[in-house]
């Protein structure tokens, strides 16, 4: 059984993004682990798993442009089923 279920991913496009800003607010606020925000000041990728991948998303687009999302359902892939 794992602790985090959907591995999230995506993309933030703004202006004046911050990574080190970004990453505290993970850490702070979003129960998770595997923490990947990395990028500049107009583009971060983020990775991460979470049970809550809404509340990324939310976050996420509160900061600019969300794209490429892909949220994965990794106890469903750890039993072999897709989807």
């Amino acid at each position: 059984m794992l602790q985090y279920r959907y591995d999230t991913q995506l993309l933030i496009e703004g202006n004046g993004l911050d990574e080190d800003a970004i990453n505290d607010y993970f850490v702070q606020n979003l129960p998770g682990d595997c923490l990947l925000a990395v990028g500049d000041e107009d583009l971060i990728k983020i990775h991460f798993h979470t049970n809550e991948p809404w509340k990324v998303l939310e976050y996420c687009a509160s900061l600019g442009e969300i794209h490429d999302i892909v949220v994965e359902d990794m106890d469903r892939q750890a039993r072999g089923l897709r989807g």
